[in-house]
């Protein structure tokens, strides 16, 4: 199977799964990564962060295969502006 099919096969929750196992060594049901699993998950990972990252978080890959670091003060600044986003206002009827 060639990469871009590979990677076209991998759904959001898949990515998930597999950056939860790369992060704690423990697949979804508790079984350990063996340390070719971790390898290759990992470069699953990273791979499907180069296609999919649109917005990097502290220490990721974007979508143009460069690795982003964000300082502390602009994760903040990003939370904060999210959360100003996703807010929803409040109706004031009393």
């Amino acid at each position: 199977m060639d990469v871009e099919k590979l990677l076209a096969a991998i759904t959001p929750e898949i990515y998930q799964n597999m950056l939860s196992a790369v992060e704690t060594g423990r697949w979804p049901d508790g079984n350990l990564l063996t340390e070719a699993q971790r390898d290759h998950t990992q470069q699953l990972v990273i791979l499907y962060q180069t296609k999919h990252n649109h917005q990097p978080q502290h220490f990721t890959v974007g979508t143009d295969g460069e690795l982003v670091m964000k300082s502390k003060q602009e994760l903040k600044r990003q939370y904060r502006d999210e959360q100003t986003i996703v807010s929803v206002p409040q109706n004031d009827n009393n």
